[in-house]
């Protein structure tokens, strides 16, 4: 524990710096993400505050950010809408948070750990394709849909492409310049001659970008170019401490018995668990120091971050890949980055939530499409495509998926798709076959593959009916741990079969496969 401390401290100058970019980028999705579940505003800040505070403080991940789940907007928005009350929704929030412990206790943690690695780039490069075409409408002042929407449908009726069409009837021109400025001061910053100088490696191109994006706004005061408070970041402004502490809601013990909240709340817990397994091992593959994130810990510590979330009136947590990502690529290297970034989230919408309701959406939208291009860099597809058709399909068809859907159907056909390649290349080759020609006599070799199922029948069938007759042939499973008994039945047939065709026949290993299956049934038999 001391030298986790340690490590925290000998990074602070690097974390803080990161824990301001994420704060920048995590206060407009906790805005929007809020919108798009017709949930307060501010539950979206308070979810944000927890996930960067208390899930931080307990979580074992290095770079991992959490906040409210933009997966679960529309679960949120109908459910509220269902159940009429705010406190009762709340009550589902803490009951997935209870399961959620749960789940971690029983080490449900390693249900992550079986997707595929092409299934995840697909994901990270999805989300940055999705952060890339949902920004453009925002960088030229056209903000209908709320930011933090990754859904395909948007709440605005559009989706995600009809909106770039739509966009070019509404451009702001004032939004559009401060853009363009934004682009450019952060295509500067990322130049290796600026990353010379010491001032620019301790001050971050988004933080100029946004104090920029403000300063420049106030000089457009007064003409035609002047971005009104539409199109700037909305945070509640509280009159008083006690107006501030009143935006807190509070749940409703009572409902937490009620079948359609155990429901919900079971609900939330199972789709945010996956949100939240799917963004580690994505946020651990972008990790420069490729650490491993203890998985049922992360799942304990987003149960305890949604039951208070739930409990002080806050939208459901996860960890979120945009924040993850926006934190790595701004030079964050431990935990202590994702806590601050909750801290000044508690701490500017108390004492500056003026200031931050000057900030136009263009400036952010220019540092959103930063972490998007670099979530989908095309050196990745060319990687993937260079990888051959087992990689690129998976890939190609979760990107397509998640863009086309929404984060989990995409994820899902994905892995649908990769499970089938499994199951194609296991039918298509289960083994290899060697001939040899030794004075006019054909010496045939079978090397059968690891694992043989029934959906290798057909298969087999065909290739020991077509077997020459006064050969010699052997079946090596020297290889094999798993030979289906349908398997083992037509090999049985073969071998009463080769004496009729003059085929001398030799088996090797198969015994042993046999007898350790026979082993493993008695096993399984004695635990039941």
């Amino acid at each position: 524990m001391d030298s986790n401390k340690t490590s925290i401290f000998n990074n602070f100058k690097a974390d803080l710096s990161a824990s301001v970019v994420v704060f920048l980028v995590a206060v407009p999705l906790c805005l929007g993400i809020a919108l798009a579940s017709g949930a307060p505003l501010f539950s979206g800040i308070i979810a944000g505050i927890v996930g960067g505070i208390i899930v931080g403080l307990i979580s074992g991940s290095s770079l991992g950010v959490s906040g409210p789940a933009a997966g679960l907007a529309v679960i949120v928005l109908s459910a509220i809408q269902e159940l009429e009350a705010f406190p009762i929704f709340l009550a589902a929030v803490v009951i997935s948070g209870i399961i959620q412990i749960l789940l971690g206790i029983g080490k449900a943690g390693i249900i992550g750990y079986y997707f595929p690695s092409s299934v995840i780039k697909g994901m990270l490069s999805a989300i940055g394709i999705i952060i890339f075409l949902k920004q453009l409408p925002h960088a030229v002042g056209y903000d209908a849909d709320p930011e933090g929407d990754l859904e395909f449908i948007q709440p605005d009726g559009e989706n995600t492409f009809s909106e770039l069409i739509t966009m070019m009837d509404y451009i702001q021109q004032g939004a559009l310049v401060i853009f363009i400025i934004s682009m450019a001061i952060l295509i500067l910053w990322e130049r290796p001659f600026m990353k010379r100088i010491k001032l620019f490696q301790v001050v971050q191109g988004p933080l100029v970008v946004v104090t920029a994006g403000i300063i420049i706004n106030q000089l457009f005061f007064g003409s035609d170019l002047y971005i009104d408070e539409t199109h700037m970041v909305s945070l509640p402004v509280a009159g008083s401490f006690t107006d501030f502490i009143n935006q807190f809601t509070f749940f409703d013990p009572s409902a937490m018995l009620r079948k359609d909240v155990l429901i919900l709340g079971a609900t939330i817990a199972v789709v945010g668990s996956l949100e939240t397994l799917l963004c580690v091992e994505a946020t651990d593959k972008l990790d420069p120091q490729k650490r491993i994130t203890p998985t049922n810990r992360e799942l304990m510590a987003q149960g305890v971050g949604n039951m208070v979330s739930g409990m002080v009136g806050g939208l459901p947590v996860t960890q979120v890949i945009v924040r993850s990502s926006a934190n790595i690529q701004s030079g964050g290297k431990t935990k202590l980055s994702a806590i601050m970034h909750g801290i000044l989230l508690l701490v500017s919408v108390i004492t500056i939530p003026h200031v931050l309701n000057l900030i136009p959406l263009s400036s952010l939208a220019a540092i959103l499409i930063v972490v998007g291009y670099k979530l989908a860099r095309p050196s990745l597809f060319k990687q993937m495509y260079a990888s051959g058709k087992s990689e690129f399909i998976p890939f190609m068809v979760t990107i397509l998926g998640i863009i086309f859907t929404d984060l989990l159907i995409g994820i899902l056909m994905g892995l649908a798709v990769g499970i089938f390649q499994v199951l194609y290349y296991n039918f298509k080759k289960p083994y290899n076959v060697t001939t040899i020609s030794d004075n006019g006599k054909t010496k045939l070799t079978l090397e059968l593959s690891e694992n043989l199922t029934f959906l290798n029948k057909a298969s087999i069938i065909e290739t020991v009916s077509h077997l020459p007759d006064d050969a010699d042939i052997t079946i090596d499973a020297t290889r094999s741990h798993f030979i289906h008994p349908d398997i083992m039945e037509i090999l049985e047939d073969f071998k009463q079969n080769a004496e009729y065709r003059n085929i001398k026949l030799e088996f090797l290993g198969l015994e042993k496969v046999h007898t350790n299956q026979l082993e493993e049934l008695k096993r399984a038999a004695k635990d039941m």
